[in-house]
């Protein structure tokens, strides 16, 4: 191999290779991982890979590779369609099902030349990017299931916006998939503004990615790469290799090249690479000269007929040059699709050395080629490299819509960019792109927001309002409509309502116009911030009849969900969910996926607020089933979506299914967004005891920072956790943190208050125990305080309007928190316990269960050991099916203190030792002595009175013969009582 090794031999390269078959090895045992190969250019990267896909091929694996090409940012998802098309195209078992599960999947098939491209994909726009991510995966974990998968795309230095994402989304979700990810890169080209920079920072901050660093030959190892070059020949003297090391500076490409140059000796050797390499080409006929000529323009790939047309040479000449110039190892045969370059430094010097005229009439001349049919952001590229504005003009254009189909925005946005800035320089622009200029930049504008670029998308269409012609009003509706939704995007919330109430009043209701029903479905959502005017229900009704009348129906749909959500804070509206399964249905009959998976979710959502866990739970699965048949699984409404399902099951008690779920949910995680997907496994770890909550929430914790639903959920779990181990000051610092990004009046802030008031009550309990009256007081006005947070969240919309309706579970924790707070003045009320039992008693058994052993708590101090008794063993049983090992040992450690379980005594471990004496309650009292209690606290403990908490000592200082209670506990030490 030559670069990295020579003649089929690695050399110097065995612990990177022993690092990539690692990755492999793992993979195939379904631990997946993305191993990023980077050195300079010519060190052996491609040949070290080369070697990597020998080694996957002796385990029988799928191999897919594809190359990145000098053509700008162009051409979208190039590897991915590179390295698809050549699989599908290659002889070997696995090529009929790879094709099948391409062909399975139209937004991948879209990729390949004869996929169909031109036709519009179900996906295109908002959600399309999604859509082919979430095919790529699924692509790979198809194909894993059958054998494992490795994937390599090179010369990721040259990648696109849309190639850079995707390697950026993989790298993130691949978890289970039995997939090993190779990227290669030049580490000499990632300047400090290079966009590839910042992506390999980040993904190599993720726990299932590492790095491979190809660094140049040592001396010996030249020395052996020369002679594995010479084999059959003169071997290499010393000083030849000497000065080949010295002048290549280990670099193998270069070494061989000097080594192997037409030059009399080394001290005759050219200057520098460049002419090093072009030395190859002087010696090849002029015909061969001007097919590699040719092929350096043609970029990444060639093959016999585009070489012959042109230039202009006919078959057998061509077909004799190429022969020539593949026995002098300039282009090598490419899997029977073409031909490319031996190395990239090949091409680039071929192409550098190119006069200005021969350049320009060959891309003049692969621009006429492509005019027939082939892909218009090839053809932009040669026909603005040819000077040839018209051509390159329309090829932008024609090439920004072929990127959106495909789900590749920010491609979009740059060749629509390209296209306005050739407009003034192009005869009849309008003719040509088939619109205005102003609908032009109104596509690159969209094309921007759907790539993220929301604050870059505000900036021009405000310079767009500038622009556009104040007498064309409809497009000064539509204009602004934009605007406020990217305002509100970027939260100027103020600024986007003020912007979509003047888009409505430009428009007059009749006739009807999409561009107002537009406006109106987007000022009515601007109005959920604030509403001092109570305008959104009319607003809503009035969005929705402007919508059918103008048969805008994505509008109707938003509108629709905009009204039921409106509806159900401040109505109270029992039909709720109709409305969002029609929104739903019309969004999936418009193709408008977006609307539909918002109307989805809170179609779900509703029945689960309201209890009807059986619903939700068969609307999750439809909402999740319907991301799935649309590629939209790991888009961010897919994973909003299956939280939401894992709720469901966890609510229900099906937490083997849940956990099912939570696999999903990586734990090592470095991103808000994957965080928050990863916070929601918390419910059932935290209510399991699960060893991995220590290890989530430690990966967790640096990114909760100022993220409210974070904070909800991660710590507001944190600080159960905490209680669960009687760690109350981490409880309260966790409790704190998620308060403060609470929004005044989130409904969320409800179980955090309830939270937090158990930790306070539980405080507020140790300190009168321990006869702490400050302490105690102080616990109190904490709890004082949250009621009125828990309070204010469940009468109160986030807008202060009075909120009419609250659901089940809401209800329930609020009921908690009043019970709590109770039990933090020091009244441990059953009746209000009772309440909270019934509260959750709508399916939400874990909440029932915990309930009850508060409600047992309370019975018991009251004397009521009968009842206490009958609901202790119900929370027992119902803890030990689900597994909720916390609650079950407060459950053991409560029945113990109050004997609510069997009257057996436990086993002492010492039946003839000096504590054999005790009955089981003085057992319980002298380790309580032990602990350092008082009789008061002893009681409070055990609900026993302090009178009785002092007979028990008396009568165990007796039967053990001491005279004091600390000669008590030191025999219970040393007895291990």
């Amino acid at each position: 191999m030559v670069g990295g090794g020579a003649r089929g031999t690695l050399i110097g390269r065995a612990a990177e290779l022993g690092a990539l078959v690692g990755a492999l090895d793992r993979a195939a045992a379904e631990r997946p991982g993305v191993v990023l190969v980077s050195g300079d250019a010519g060190v052996g990267k491609s040949h070290l890979v080369n070697a990597l896909v020998l080694a996957a091929r002796e385990r029988g694996c799928t191999i897919l590779t594809g190359q990145c090409a000098e053509l700008g940012e162009s051409m979208a998802y190039l590897p991915l369609a590179d390295a698809l098309w050549t699989a599908v195209r290659r002889e070997s078992p696995e090529t009929a099902e790879l094709r099948a599960a391409v062909e399975a999947r139209p937004v991948l098939g879209r990729l390949l030349p004869d996929g169909g491209g031109a036709g519009e994909p179900e996906g295109a726009g908002e959600l399309g990017q999604q859509q082919l991510f979430g095919a790529t995966l699924g692509l790979l974990g198809e194909l894993g299931r059958a054998r494992p998968v490795l994937l390599v795309l090179e010369d990721l230095h040259w990648a696109d916006r849309s190639t850079r994402h995707l390697l950026t989304f993989l790298s993130r979700v691949l978890q289970r998939e039995r997939v090993c990810l190779v990227g290669t890169y030049r580490a000499d080209d990632l300047h400090r503004r290079h966009p590839l920079r910042p992506v390999v920072a980040e993904l190599l901050r993720l726990p299932n990615v590492s790095s491979v660093d190809v660094r140049p030959f040592r001396p010996g190892e030249t020395a052996e790469y020369l002679a594995a070059l010479a084999a059959g020949g003169d071997p290499p003297t010393a000083e030849e290799i000497e000065h080949v090391h010295q002048r290549s500076e280990g670099n193998p490409f270069y070494a061989g090249e000097l080594f192997t140059a037409p030059a009399g000796g080394a001290d005759q050797l050219p200057s520098g690479l460049a002419d090093l390499l072009l030395a190859r080409v002087e010696q090849l006929s002029e015909d061969a000269a001007e097919v590699v000529r040719v092929a350096a323009v043609a970029g990444r790939r060639v093959n016999d007929e585009k070489v012959r047309r042109v230039s202009w040479l006919d078959q057998e000449t061509v077909g004799a040059a190429l022969r020539e110039i593949v026995s002098h190892q300039l282009l090598v045969p490419d899997g029977g699709v073409g031909y490319t370059f031996r190395h990239a430094l090949l091409r680039e010097a071929v192409y550098t050395d190119l006069l200005p005229g021969e350049r320009t009439r060959l891309h003049a001349a692969f621009a006429a080629l492509l005019s027939d049919g082939g892909s218009p952001a090839e053809l932009a590229y040669h026909s603005l490299a040819a000077h040839d504005l018209p051509t390159a003009f329309a090829a932008s254009v024609r090439a920004g819509r072929d990127a959106d189909r495909l789900g590749a925005p920010a491609e979009a946005a740059e060749h629509y960019d390209q296209a306005l800035e050739l407009w003034e320089a192009v005869p009849d622009a309008a003719e040509a792109a088939g619109t205005d200029r102003i609908s032009l930049a109104l596509h690159a504008v969209r094309a921007l927001g759907r790539a993220g670029e929301v604050r870059r998308a505000v900036h021009r269409l405000r310079r767009l309002l500038k622009a556009a012609d104040p007498d064309d009003v409809r497009l000064g509706v539509k204009i602004r409509e934009h605007l406020a939704s990217y305002l509100q995007e970027i939260d100027c919330d103020e600024e986007a309502q003020n912007i979509a109430r003047e888009a409505v009043a430009m428009l007059r209701p009749d006739p009807p116009t999409v561009e107002r029903a537009a406006a109106l479905a987007t000022y009515a959502r601007t109005l959920f911030v604030s509403d001092p005017g109570e305008e959104m229900p009319a607003l809503a009704e009035e969005a929705i009849a402007a919508s059918r009348a103008a048969g805008a129906a994505d509008a109707e749909a938003s509108a629709q969900v905009t009204l039921g959500i409106y509806r159900e804070r401040r109505e109270a509206a029992s039909d709720v969910a109709e409305v969002f399964a029609k929104a739903r249905d019309l969004a999936i009959k418009d193709g408008n996926h977006s609307v539909a998976l918002r109307a989805a979710f809170h179609y779900a959502r509703t029945k689960f607020d309201r209890g009807d866990l059986a619903g939700a739970s068969v609307a999750a699965d439809e909402g999740v089933r319907l991301t799935k048949d649309r590629g939209l699984e790991w888009s961010g409404a897919g994973t909003t979506m299956r939280c939401l399902q894992y709720l469901i099951h966890y609510t229900g008690s099906d937490w083997v299914q849940a956990r099912r779920l939570a696999d999903d949910f990586a734990v090592q995680v470095v991103r808000t967004s994957e965080a928050q997907l990863s916070a929601y496994a918390l419910f059932v770890e935290v209510a399991q005891g699960d060893a991995t909550v220590a290890e989530r929430l430690r990966w967790i914790e640096p990114l909760w920072a100022g993220d409210g639903l974070l904070d909800y959920i991660a710590r507001g779990l944190a600080t159960e956790h905490a209680l669960w181990n009687g760690d109350l000051d981490r409880a309260v610092e966790h409790l704190e943190g998620a308060m403060a990004t609470l929004a005044p009046n989130d409904v969320g802030g409800i179980r955090i208050a309830a939270t937090g008031l158990w930790a306070h009550a539980d405080r507020a309990a140790r300190a009168r125990a321990a006869g702490d009256a400050a302490g105690a007081a102080a616990s109190v006005r904490a709890a004082d305080e949250l009621i009125l947070v828990a309070r204010g969240s469940a009468t109160l919309t986030p807008a202060g309007q009075p909120r009419a309706w609250l659901g089940l579970e809401g209800r329930a924790w609020l009921a908690r928190a009043e019970a709590e707070l109770l039990r933090a003045h020091g009244e441990h009320d059953p009746d209000a316990w009772r309440r909270v039992v019934d509260a959750f008693d709508y399916g939400f058994d874990y909440e029932v269960a915990r309930s009850r052993w508060r409600l047992a708590e309370a019975l018991a101090e009251r004397g009521e050991r009968e009842e206490a008794s009958a609901e202790w063993r119900a929370a027992v049983a119902r803890a030990e099916s689900l597994g909720a090992l916390p609650l079950l040992r407060a459950l053991k450690d409560l029945g113990a203190r109050a004997r609510l379980a069997s009257a057996a005594p436990r086993p002492s471990g010492n039946g003839s030792g000096p504590l054999a004496a005790l009955t089981v309650r003085e057992r319980e009292v002298l380790r309580l002595v032990a602990e350092g209690r008082n009789n008061r606290e002893i009681a409070a403990a055990l609900f026993i009175s302090p009178k009785t908490a002092s007979v028990h000592v008396s009568n165990i200082l007796g039967k053990l013969g001491v005279h004091s209670r600390t000669q008590a506990a030191a025999l219970a030490h040393r007895e291990g009582g």
